[in-house]
């Protein structure tokens, strides 16, 4: 058996492809949806890409199903219960793929999603009885399970999500042997789950060691402990989940639109028109100089997930970025489907050597600088944008904490007049905060340089951080 496992940082997506040496047939699972990896792995290793399945419909980024149907004459298969607008082979329990001497058998396994499927992976040579791996989607992860609310607004609530997952893990997953390696489709940083490890493997004897979601308890505390405290979802996720399902533009047909150089008054009358203007350049040079009204999300972090949050799916986005990452950052957008880019400015920020008057910037302050103010007696009020969770764990006295993914909702709890220092753990999100404060015309907006974590440990607000207990 041939197999390798693919993780996509940005996304904490993990997929997989599995092949027979005899018969050099091959599946993915999960696919990212530029393919591109698996397609030049098969060339490399002379192999053909057969099947390609989709553990449920993903809601944090479109899969890559289609494109690999369309380029490999791969086969698609989902969970029995799925509904898709594309022809799909259904996996039930006790459903099989054999491929010479690599066999995959479906369990059906809802609770994250109805339609959810997990995957086992028998190496016939090595044990006909006894699979060697279990690919687990979204159903269970290292350290966590999926969480049951994504499909609240489809028809199912949460509680009946919840209880469907008892069942999945308890009488399946958690009976297969305990030395079965589980391979789930995320890690850490996903919001598929609350308390993901950032380790990419386990084995189904750990995880019910060690998972807090697998410790003995009754239903009803399950389904509890499942819906409560849940990370708020974006926006975009009932979008990609819905993509998921359709028969819609592959990945390569919709770079085409996109890449289309515009001038600047090109640019700006899509922005007249309405049309997002993301900036995709690193912080740094965002707070140096940007166009008045774009929102930063810069290509160096969690891209696609905070750009996912922080823009709309359905509306134009004219791109702003270093010259060379125009492809980067359209595609990288175009792995959550958010397919509607209208082109990249021309010459990037160099567009505007001539025009300081559509140019602001974002100042940028040290921990030094911060010292000196308040040794001036300069009155600064500080926002937090990290979540309630590190808020708690510790925070400046008196910060606002408005965590980032609800500021665009909440932006009138942060005061008009007067300074506002931003800030998150490092700088990334402070930057995306503050374009955004920006772009609603805030004024006296300053960004703390790298966050929290530049303080040194000695420093008062180190000593002094307030916790929720405190």
């Amino acid at each position: 058996m041939i197999f390798k496992q693919y993780y996509l940082g940005c996304l904490a997506h993990a997929s997989y492809l599995i092949a027979d040496e005899s018969t050099r047939a091959a599946v993915v699972v999960d696919p990212q949806r530029d393919v591109e990896q698996y397609i030049e792995d098969a060339r490399l290793m002379d192999l053909t890409i057969r099947h390609v399945y989709l553990t449920h419909f993903h809601a944090d980024f479109v899969a890559g199903h289609l494109e690999l149907r369309d380029r490999c004459g791969a086969s698609i298969h989902l969970g029995v219960k799925g509904e898709a607008e594309y022809e799909f082979v259904p996996e039930s329990d006790g459903t099989r793929l054999e491929m010479g001497d690599v066999r995959l058998e479906s369990m059906e396994t809802p609770g994250h999603t109805p339609e959810g499927i997990c995957i086992l992976v028998y190496d016939l040579k090595e044990n006909k009885d006894r699979p060697q791996m279990v690919l687990t989607g979204d159903t269970l992860f290292i350290g966590d399970v999926g969480r049951p609310d994504l499909m609240a607004s489809v028809g199912i609530t949460a509680e009946e999500l919840a209880s469907l997952m008892y069942d999945s893990l308890h009488d399946k997953l958690m009976k297969l042997p305990d030395q079965t390696l589980v391979y789930p489709a995320h890690g850490a940083g996903s919001l598929c789950g609350k308390n993901l490890s950032d380790e990419t493997v386990s084995t189904i004897g750990e995880q019910k060691r060690l998972n807090y979601a697998l410790q003995p308890m009754d239903r009803e505390s399950f389904i509890r402990m499942m819906t409560e405290n849940l990370p708020a979802a974006p926006e975009y996720f009932p979008y990609d989940a819905q993509l998921n399902r359709k028969e819609r533009l592959t990945l390569d047909r919709s770079l085409e639109t996109g890449m289309k150089e515009l001038t600047l008054d090109e640019l700006l009358a899509l922005q007249k028109e309405g049309a997002q203007v993301l900036d995709t350049r690193p912080e740094t040079e965002f707070n140096a100089a940007h166009l008045k009204g774009t929102v930063q999300v810069g290509l160096g972090g969690k891209f696609a997930t905070w750009a996912g949050i922080v823009l709309k799916p359905d509306i134009p986005i004219v791109l702003i970025t270093e010259p060379g990452t125009e492809y980067e950052s359209e595609m990288r957008l175009g792995r959550i489907g958010f397919d509607q880019v209208s082109g990249f400015l021309k010459d990037g920020m160099k567009a505007l050597a001539g025009r300081p008057d559509l140019v602001e910037s974002t100042p940028g302050w040290t921990v030094e600088d911060w010292d000196r103010a308040k040794a001036q007696g300069q009155k600064v009020r500080v926002l937090d944008v990290r979540s309630p969770a590190e808020y708690n764990e510790g925070h400046i006295r008196d910060a606002l904490n408005v965590p980032l993914n609800t500021l665009q909702e909440r932006m009138d709890e942060v005061p008009r007049d007067g300074d506002t220092l931003v800030h998150c753990a490092g700088g990334y999100r402070s930057t995306i905060a503050c374009s955004l404060l920006q772009k609603a015309g805030r004024k006296g907006i300053i960004n703390l340089l790298g966050g929290l974590g530049a303080f040194p440990l000695n420093h008062p607000v180190n000593r002094d951080l307030v916790t929720a207990s405190a």
